[in-house]
This record gives C-alpha cells, sequence and structure tokens, in this order.
C-alpha cells in the first residue's frame, strides 16, 4: 500500500501539522442522527444493517453529507467476528450484544474459521463501494475490535463490569486463554488485510476494555496480541496507518505506543490532554478526546473545551476526535457546533 499524503488525515498520520486539526468521531454515523433511524428500520436489524452493503455505505455516509469530517469508517461492528466464527449473536433492546458464552476448551471447539470470511464478504463490499463513494479528501478507515475486548464479550456473553468469567479464565488456564486469543489474532488480521484489499487507507483497532487489566495482565493479553497484529498487516503493507485506540490505561499508553508499533494512539476522555501533548505526542500523532457526554450538553463549556483541545495538542500531528463514541442522546445541532469550531482553528 502507498499512502498518499494529499488528504487532511493522512497528513496528520505522517507526521504533518495541516492549517487546521482533521476530525472525525468514533460512532459518527449513529442512532443521534434520524435519517440513520430511519436506515437501520429499513434493514429490520443492527447484524442485518452490518451485512447489507447498500445501507451500511449509505450510514457510513449521512454523517459525512451533514458535517463533513475528514475521514469516513467502515460501518460494521466488533463482535461481527466471534459471529463469523460461528457464536450465536443477538443485539436486544435495552440490553446490547448477547453472545452465547465461550468459557472452555470445549466451548472454544465449537468455533469454525472455515466460513469467517464468507460471512463477513458483505462487509469488504461496503468498504469497496465506500472507497468510491466518499469525497475526494476524505479518508476511509477500517477497523476491528482488539482481541482483549473481542475475547472479554465471548467469554462473558454480554457487556460485563467486573469481567469475572474472563479474568477467572485467564487467571486459572492462561494456555486455555491464549487458545482463544491466537484465534482471535489470525482471525482479525486476515479480517483487517481484507478490509485493507477492499479499499481502507487507514486501520483503527479498538481495545474498549483494555483498562480492566493489571499492568503484568496488560502486557500479556492487549499489547502482545496488537503487536501481532500490527506485524501482521505490515509484512503485505509496511506503510500502513493503524491507529490504536486503549481506552482506560492511564500511564501504560506509553509502552502500549512504545511495544505495539501503532502509528498514532487515540486519547480516552480521562487521558490529560497537557500530559498527553509532552508524553505521547512527542511519540506519534494523538487523536481525540473530548467528553461524549460535553458534546450532548454543548453550548459554551463544550466550545471552550474543544477549543483548549485544539490549542494544546494542535501544534503537533493532531486529529480532533471524541474520548469514546458518540451518545445517542446527543444533538445534531452540537455536533455541527463542533465541526464549526474545528474548522475555524
Amino acid at each position: 500500500m502507498r499512502v498518499s499524503t494529499t488528504k487532511p488525515l493522512l497528513k496528520s498520520l505522517a507526521g504533518e501539522v495541516p492549517s487546521r486539526p482533521p476530525f472525525w468521531l468514533m460512532r459518527q454515523a449513529g442512532r443521534y442522527l434520524p435519517e440513520y433511524r430511519a436506515t437501520r428500520a429499513k434493514a429490520g436489524n443492527f447484524l442485518d444493517l452490518c451485512y447489507n452493503p447498500e445501507l451500511a455505505e449509505e450510514v457510513t455516509l449521512q454523517p459525512l453529507r451533514r458535517y463533513g469530517m475528514d475521514a469516513a469508517i467502515l460501518f460494521a461492528d466488533i463482535l461481527l467476528i466471534p459471529h463469523a466464527l460461528g457464536q450465536p449473536l443477538a443485539y436486544r433492546e435495552g440490553e446490547g450484544p448477547v453472545l452465547d458464552p465461550v468459557r472452555s476448551a470445549t466451548d472454544l471447539g465449537k468455533l469454525d474459521v472455515s466460513a469467517i470470511q464468507k460471512t463477513l464478504d458483505p462487509v469488504y463490499e461496503t468498504v469497496a463501494r465506500l472507497s468510491q463513494s466518499i469525497p475526494k479528501d476524505c479518508t476511509l478507515i477500517g477497523f476491528a475490535g482488539a482481541p482483549w475486548t473481542v475475547a472479554t464479550y465471548m467469554v462473558e456473553g454480554r457487556g460485563s463490569k467486573d469481567y469475572l468469567h474472563s479474568k477467572h479464565w485467564i487467571y486459572s488456564d492462561p494456555a486455555g486463554f491464549s487458545t482463544l486469543i491466537d484465534l482471535l489474532v489470525e482471525a482479525t488480521t486476515d479480517y483487517l488485510l481484507h478490509q485493507v484489499a477492499a479499499g481502507a487507507e487507514v486501520i483503527q483497532i479498538f481495545d474498549t476494555w483494555a483498562g480492566v487489566l493489571p499492568d503484568d495482565e496488560f502486557r500479556k493479553w492487549v499489547i502482545e496480541p496488537t503487536r501481532r497484529i500490527i506485524e501482521g498487516l505490515r509484512r503485505q503493507h509496511p506503510e500502513l496507518p493503524v491507529i490504536g485506540f486503549p481506552k482506560g490505561v492511564g500511564g501504560n499508553i506509553i509502552d502500549f505506543v512504545r511495544e505495539t508499533g501503532v502509528s498514532a494512539v487515540s486519547l480516552d476522555t480521562g487521558t490529560p490532554v497537557g500530559w498527553a501533548a509532552k508524553e505521547v505526542q512527542s511519540l506519534v500523532p494523538v487523536q481525540g478526546n473530548l467528553d461524549p457526554l460535553l458534546l450532548v450538553e454543548g453550548g459554551k463549556a463544550m466550545e471552550a473545551r474543544a477549543r483548549d483541545i485544539i490549542e494544546t495538542l494542535g501544534r503537533k500531528p493532531f486529529i480532533f476526535n471524541l474520548g469514546h463514541g458518540i451518545v445517542p442522546q446527543t444533538p445534531p445541532e452540537n455536533v455541527a457546533r463542533l465541526a464549526e469550531i474545528i474548522r475555524g482553528a
């Protein structure tokens, strides 16, 4: 892959400082937009929307039409890989994703890698469509969940507050848990390579629950699997930009950046921007990190914080984003105001 430097977001990832920071927002295609809700209703359910290339392309483009972001991120979900492996998955109103738990070597035997790419073919078609339909100055981002975060959903069977079953497995049978992680590293690398082949220009790896692990386990289950995925991607695409998002890891983000090979790192809402400018931005470009709930509130507080983030981080390679994803309660007009502020920076 040969990386173009004509697009603002690619310039930032290449270490340049554009005239104003490029921006996109995690979950920028979502339930806060009335047009998204209408398209999702047409699809029937969330999974059907993810696997419908025409509709998935449409919802990916919707925020670009409203706000002119500098990147489009593929509309999909981090749990498509376990679903493609044969783990039953449903999205229930008020509950989120629910899976039949995988908690033993016997359960791992039920997973089947043979049909994974056939199941995920519609996702690659969506990427290919988007590579032709997004604006010429817009960057196309592909993504996947990191093995640790995806594994927690697979083991817990849903989102969790204590990760009881996942932590029990890593402490009582680390070799067995490694088998699951190895499977996810292989499947995720292949999944992302297919996205790049279809037209993705940048990859983001989401490790939403990286921050629940202690230091020693963090290196084993977050840093090492991510490093292996990036090595697998770079063997075929040496210049491919990869953004890591190890949410909630505090100071461990330094080791994450140094040891995984990420091109840039996304900062969660709790990361102090002054500290990040000094300690993290000296290593790689950073992305972030407005509080999504401040975007819900809007007004002068949001505007002041957005300007502070830009002032603090915008002197070096930087991509404006949120510290996590847009929530459904977000007024669309607040996103429009944020886009206006960024363009005026």
